[in-house]
C-alpha cells in the first residue's frame, strides 16, 4: 500500500462579478481571489484492495461517490488510464463547510495533486480540465496563490502576492446558501452590485492594503444579506474593529475582514465570537501548487 499526504488551502474572493448566463447554462463570472493559510489535510492511500472509501474527521461530510474527492480519483483515474487498486481518502477538515472557501473543491484539488504527482500521467493543463469536469473552482484551487479567474473561473491569471503584513478574520454564521438558487435570484432580479475589477487589480500591483480594502466586492453579497441580516452585522463589527476592508467570500456564509496587524486582527477576533461561535485568524499566502 502507498500513502500520499496533500495539503488543501481554503480561498477567498476578493472580488465576484456575474457577468451572465452563459449558452452552456453557466454563468460567465471574472473573481480576484487569493488562498488563505487555513487548510485541510488529507492522505490518500493507493492499493488498498478493497472498495473505495472516502473519510472525514468531521461529521456531515458526504463519504461515498457524492464526495468531491471520489470524483476527482475517478475522474483522474479515467483520464490517466490508472487503476489504484482499491483507494482510500482522509480528510482532516479544517475549511468550514458550504461556506464559500472551496472547501470540497480544494479537496478535491489535494486529490488531483497527489494522484498526479504519483502517477505523473497529466500536463498541467490537462489536470486543470480534468479539475473542471468535477467543480468550477478546481481548476482555481489546483493554480492556487492569488489570481483572476475568468470563465466558470478557469480562464487564471496569475497575479503578484498580497502585502505580507494583510491578516485575515473569518467569521461563518450558522447558515448555508444554495448557490444554484443565488444564481436562479440573480438572474431574475439582475445584479446590484459590481466589483471594479480594474482598482482591485491595480491596488495589488501597487500593493496598496488601504486601495485593496476599500475594492472588496461581491455581487452575491446583497442577496445573501437581505435573507440573513448578521452578515452586515458581522461586516459592520469588522469594519468597526479595525479591517481595511470586509465582505461575504462566495455565496457564503464566511464574511472576511482584512486587517493590517495581527494584534487588530486578534481584537477583532474576540468581538466577533460573540456574534458567532466560528472565527478564525489567519492569513493570505503565495502560490501553492
Amino acid at each position: 500500500m502507498i500513502s500520499l499526504r496533500e495539503t488543501a488551502w481554503g480561498k477567498l474572493n476578493l472580488t465576484l462579478d456575474v457577468l451572465g448566463k452563459r449558452a452552456d447554462g453557466y454563468h460567465e463570472l471574472e473573481m480576484v481571489m487569493c488562498s488563505v493559510s487555513l487548510r485541510d489535510e488529507l492522505t490518500l492511500n493507493l492499493g488498498t484492495g478493497k472498495p473505495w472509501a472516502v473519510t472525514c474527521d468531521r461529521p456531515g461530510i458526504p463519504a461515498g461517490p457524492e464526495n468531491l474527492c471520489w470524483k476527482a480519483a475517478a475522474a483522474y483515474c479515467e483520464a490517466a488510464g490508472v487503476d489504484p487498486q482499491g483507494l482510500s481518502v482522509h480528510i482532516e477538515k479544517r475549511i468550514p463547510a458550504q461556506a464559500g472557501m472551496a472547501g470540497g473543491s480544494s479537496d478535491a484539488a489535494a486529490v488531483l495533486r497527489a494522484l498526479n504527482r504519483h502517477y505523473g500521467r497529466l500536463s498541467e493543463e490537462a489536470l486543470r480540465a480534468v479539475g473542471l469536469s468535477v467543480g468550477s473552482d478546481v481548476p482555481y484551487c489546483l493554480f492556487g496563490g492569488v489570481a483572476l479567474a475568468k470563465g466558470r473561473g478557469e480562464l487564471l491569471t496569475r497575479l503578484p502576492d498580497l502585502p505580507g503584513e494583510l491578516c485575515v478574520v473569518l467569521a461563518k454564521p450558522d447558515f448555508s446558501v444554495s448557490t444554484p438558487e443565488l444564481f436562479r435570484e440573480l438572474d431574475a432580479e439582475g445584479v446590484r452590485v459590481r466589483p471594479d475589477t480594474k482598482a482591485m487589480l491595480l491596488a495589488i500591483r501597487l500593493r496598496d492594503r488601504n486601495a485593496i480594502g476599500a475594492a472588496l466586492q461581491n455581487s452575491f453579497e446583497p442577496l445573501v444579506a437581505a435573507r440573513y441580516p448578521i452578515v452586515e452585522e458581522l461586516r459592520q463589527a469588522m469594519l468597526n474593529h479595525g479591517a481595511i476592508g470586509a465582505r461575504l467570500t462566495g455565496t457564503g456564509s464566511v464574511v472576511f475582514g482584512l486587517y493590517c496587524s495581527k494584534l487588530r486582527a486578534a481584537s477583532a477576533a474576540l468581538v466577533l465570537r460573540d456574534f458567532c461561535p466560528e472565527v478564525w485568524i489567519t492569513e493570505p499566502i503565495s502560490n501553492q501548487a
